[in-house]
C-alpha cells in the first residue's frame, strides 16, 4: 500500500510540474508553435467576444496562437524575467501574426517571458517561426464548412513542408473541430520531434473545418 501511495504522489508531482508558474526565464528545451484555425476559434470563442479577427472578409486561415517554450515534458509559464513588457506599438506591430494586439500581449505575458528574450526579440522570433513554415494554398481557398479527417490537415502540412516528419507535427481538436496545428522547433527554429505530451494527434475522422472568413 505504501508503494501505491508513493507512486501516486510521483504522478501528481509530475502533473503539477507540467503546469507550474513563475519559473526562471530562458530555461526550457524547445518551442511549440501553435497555429490556430481562425474560423473555428471564432466560432468557439471569438464571436462571443466580438473579436476583430473574426470580421468577415479578412481571409485569414491560420493565425499564430503562440510560440511556447516547452520542456521535454511540461512547460513553463508566467516566468520571472527582468525583460520589460512590450509597448502598445510593439504588440500592434505583430497583430497580423497573432490575430490581434491583445493576443500578442497575452502570449508574451504567459509564454514569451519564458523565452528569456526581450519582448521585441520574442516577437521577431515568432514572426520568423511562422515564416519558416509553408501553408498549403488549399487552406485560404476553403469557402464552405467542411468535415475532414484530422490526419488530412497534418498531411497537407507535411506535403507543403517536405522537411517535416509526422513526429514533428500534431493536430489538435476541440468540440469536434480542428483547433490547431502544432509544430515542434528547436531554439534555432529547426523542426524536431515533439515531446511525449505534445505528440498526441487528434484522431477524429469528421472534424469540422469552417470556411475562411
Amino acid at each position: 500500500m505504501r508503494g501505491l501511495w508513493w507512486a501516486l504522489a510521483l504522478i501528481c508531482a509530475g502533473a503539477g510540474a507540467a503546469r507550474a508558474e513563475g519559473e526562471r526565464a530562458g530555461e526550457f528545451d524547445y518551442y511549440v508553435m501553435a497555429l490556430s484555425w481562425s474560423s473555428n476559434w471564432c466560432t468557439l470563442e471569438g464571436d462571443a467576444r466580438r473579436d476583430p479577427q473574426c470580421d468577415r472578409g479578412r481571409g485569414t486561415p491560420f493565425v499564430l496562437h503562440g510560440l511556447w517554450p516547452q520542456y521535454e515534458r511540461g512547460w513553463p509559464s508566467y516566468c520571472r524575467t527582468g525583460a520589460l513588457d512590450p509597448s502598445r506599438g510593439d504588440t500592434a506591430a505583430v497583430a497580423d501574426v497573432f490575430g490581434g494586439a491583445g493576443s500578442a500581449f497575452y502570449q508574451w505575458k504567459k509564454h514569451g517571458r519564458c523565452s528569456g528574450l526581450p519582448a521585441r526579440d520574442y516577437y521577431a522570433l515568432a514572426r520568423k517561426a511562422v515564416a519558416s513554415i509553408n501553408i498549403s494554398p488549399v487552406f485560404p481557398r476553403i469557402n464552405k464548412d467542411l468535415k475532414v479527417p484530422a490526419s488530412v490537415i497534418e498531411g497537407a502540412f507535411l506535403e507543403a513542408n517536405p522537411g517535416l516528419t509526422r513526429d514533428q507535427v500534431t493536430v489538435t481538436c476541440r468540440s469536434g473541430m480542428i483547433q490547431e496545428v502544432r509544430i515542434c522547433l528547436t531554439r534555432d527554429l529547426e523542426p524536431r520531434r515533439c515531446g511525449a505530451d505534445v505528440i498526441r494527434d487528434c484522431t477524429l475522422q469528421d472534424a469540422e473545418l469552417n470556411a475562411v472568413r
